[in-house]
């Protein structure tokens, strides 16, 4: 479950939007949607969520198809 993976979705939240959530007060500013729309746009972007649930997949070795 994406949830399950927060300390991932902290990090994450702080480096790609420079978002801190031990910041007082900014998640009770915020609507649920305001940080659904963030966490879901992680797995779009190169970060720690992102390969957690898509790891790339292993390298061929060369000339082997």
């Amino acid at each position: 479950m994406l949830l399950e993976q927060w300390a991932l979705i902290e990090a994450d939240l702080h480096e790609v939007y420079g978002l801190d959530l031990s910041a007082p007060g900014l998640l009770q500013q915020r609507t649920w949607r305001w940080l659904r729309v963030r966490i879901l746009g992680l797995l779009s972007t190169e970060c720690r969520l992102q390969r957690h649930f898509a790891p790339p997949e292993p390298k061929q070795p060369k000339g082997v198809r």
